[in-house]
């Protein structure tokens, strides 16, 4: 933080939103991106039933005004000096009334609470929608690595169609998160669904010719309603027939969110996206030495907390079974944006290490040396190394073979129905066997991303290296494992926690960079330009742990087939018992 005040109130100053799951977070950089103040709100969340998760645009923009206060009161700036903010959130679904601006129950017809208005991303309602759509094939199916996944926006509306009245659900608009704050924060009447008309119904448009909303695929989706009056329930038609990238201006804030916010109506507003795709604007711009050789298109970021997400930007359309997109010019004009993920990452290690009997026993003992679990697990496996006289960590877990499909894959196989599997299990209880299963998770996740990458590059991709932010990218051991197992370097940001929030303090920063011609400077230009220095972890060549990778990725391939022919086996004896 700049120690002069003088300094403070004479540069200007932009604002990163990011709305997550459990919070909301701004973070204010200065005009060279520097990191000046950040700060947090919690968000409530609702869970009538099992599998079901809402939210309140509401509670949620009050939750960002109190965080977007607080860093200015932490900051010691003058709110004059700040020139945009910019929103990015959750993919998760907002509803409005399109005549009167009204939240409406996320619920159905059983609910009676109007404010709880969001349908959060991880919302399990509409499984049997999700069916319903992939039932179709239809072609625009491919954009999502073959199949829409129930994570998504389409599936949710058909399940409100489904559990609405006729007359409710006619009078219903309907956003992406990150848009509805975009909406309230300008006031705007009508502004595009930039993130939901480009991943869940646009036709990109590969052959040159249509893009917007595609009028066959929602009449196909049994959603023809969004197509009439100009698609006014999803955001009306795009301007200039697709919707605007990320990082173009909104407008301004409006008189009241101004007044919210505790900052100037001057204040432009940047279009966000979802958080993922900011944590790729906030990773994949690092800068490091030898950067050169590494141009955007052979950029892949790793943005990775309880689950992960695996983006690109590539030169030209590429398809490749699990992988969502590729979308045309949503993020960069020019590019196109493909995304992989992995269902749970951070979250895979933390029930790996809390289902083990020596859970406790092991907490107990980091929490008196004050380190976290997984730091007093990297210790210890470095001890057991060194008592046993072995040359690499990696030899520990030479025969333990872990599979952490524990919720479903999302990449690259996109089967919900994947579980894991276990080689190697033994009686031991010990701390020192809770270590080697804590290790066995560390190179399922690591092999994983080699299992991604692979598939990318097959299908056209040109990935050389790897960007990783979020949480588990301050895992020393698994930062060696990803650059080891993927042959290519590891670029871990300094702050590579904050990486989305950052990413949306950027976008805010290219919706002010107006040009003579009264366009705007790239995004790709002030990534480079207030990019954060990275670290590198370099690949290992010609050592005990690479060649332990490499027969492991062919185990971990094996387990993979071997699990979807075990259960077609046994489909295929229940059905012949049962027919």
């Amino acid at each position: 933080m700049d120690s002069d005040p003088g300094l403070r109130r004479s540069k200007r100053h932009h604002i990163g939103v990011d709305v997550g799951t459990g919070s909301a977070r701004a973070l204010i950089i200065d005009e060279d991106g520097k990191f000046i103040a950040s700060a947090f709100e919690a968000i409530d969340e609702w869970q009538p039933r099992p599998g079901i998760h809402e939210q309140s645009v509401g509670q949620i923009w009050d939750s960002v005004c109190h965080a977007v206060k607080k860093a200015l009161l932490q900051s010691g700036i003058q709110p004059e000096s700040v020139r945009s903010i910019a929103f990015v959130a959750t993919c998760s679904l907002a509803l409005f009334t399109h005549d009167t601006n009204e939240p409406v129950a996320a619920g159905g017809e059983e609910s009676t609470e109007k404010d709880h208005n969001v349908i959060l991303w991880m919302d399990q309602r509409a499984k049997s929608e999700a069916e319903t759509i992939n039932k179709t094939n239809h072609e625009l199916l491919k954009y999502f690595g073959g199949s829409i996944s129930v994570l998504m926006e389409l599936p949710k509306i058909l399940w409100l169609k489904h559990h609405m009245s006729e007359v409710d659900f006619q009078r219903c608009k309907f956003y992406d998160l990150n848009d509805a704050l975009t909406y309230v924060a300008t006031g705007s009447q009508q502004f595009p669904c930039t993130e939901m008309c480009t991943r869940d119904a646009l036709h990109i448009g590969v052959d040159g010719t249509a893009k917007g909303w595609d009028r066959g695929f929602l009449e196909a989706v049994q959603l023809e309603i969004l197509a009439t009056e100009d698609f006014k329930r999803v955001g009306g038609v795009c301007r200039h027939g697709r919707a605007p990238p990320a990082g173009t201006s909104a407008g301004h804030l409006c008189e009241k969110s101004a007044r919210d916010l505790g900052l100037q109506p001057e204040v432009e507003v940047a279009v966000g996206t979802i958080d993922s795709y900011s944590g790729w604007v906030g990773t994949a711009g690092s800068r490091f030495d030898g950067q050169q050789d590494f141009p955007l298109h052979s950029r892949m970021a790793v943005v990775a907390g309880t689950s992960a997400c695996y983006i690109v930007a590539s030169r030209k359309p590429v398809f490749v079974e699990g992988i969502w997109g590729p979308y045309q010019d949503w993020v960069l004009l020019g590019h196109w944006m493909s995304e992989g993920g992995q269902v749970a990452t951070g979250m895979l290690l933390q029930h790996v290490v809390e289902v083990h009997p020596a859970y406790d026993a092991a907490l107990k003992l980091a929490n008196n040396s004050d380190l976290s679990i997984y730091d007093f697990l990297d210790k210890h496996l470095e001890h057991m190394r060194s008592q046993s006289g072995v040359p690499d960590v990696s030899y520990l877990g030479r025969n333990y073979f872990y599979y952490g499909d524990l919720y479903g894959n999302r990449s690259p196989i996109g089967d919900p129905s994947m579980t894991g599997s276990v080689v190697g299990l033994t009686g031991d209880k010990s701390i020192d066997n809770l270590a080697i299963q804590y290790y066995g998770a560390l190179e399922f996740i690591a092999l994983q991303i080699r299992h991604v990458v692979s598939k990318m590059n097959e299908a056209g991709t040109e990935i050389n290296s790897l960007f990783i932010s979020g949480s588990v990218a301050n895992n020393a051991n698994l930062m060696r494992l990803i650059a080891t197992s993927c042959e290519m370097p590891v670029i871990i940001p300094r702050q590579a926690g904050a990486a989305v929030c950052f990413g949306a303090a950027m976008l805010a920063v290219t919706a002010t960079k107006k040009t003579s011609t009264g366009g705007t400077d790239s995004l790709w230009s002030v990534m480079q330009k207030l990019g954060q220095q990275g670290e590198i972890q370099q690949p290992e060549k010609n050592t005990l742990l690479k060649d332990l990778l490499d027969v492991k990725y062919v185990v971990y391939l094996e387990q993979c087939e071997r699990q979807r022919v075990f259960r077609d086996m046994v489909e295929q004896a229940v059905s012949d018992r049962l027919a």
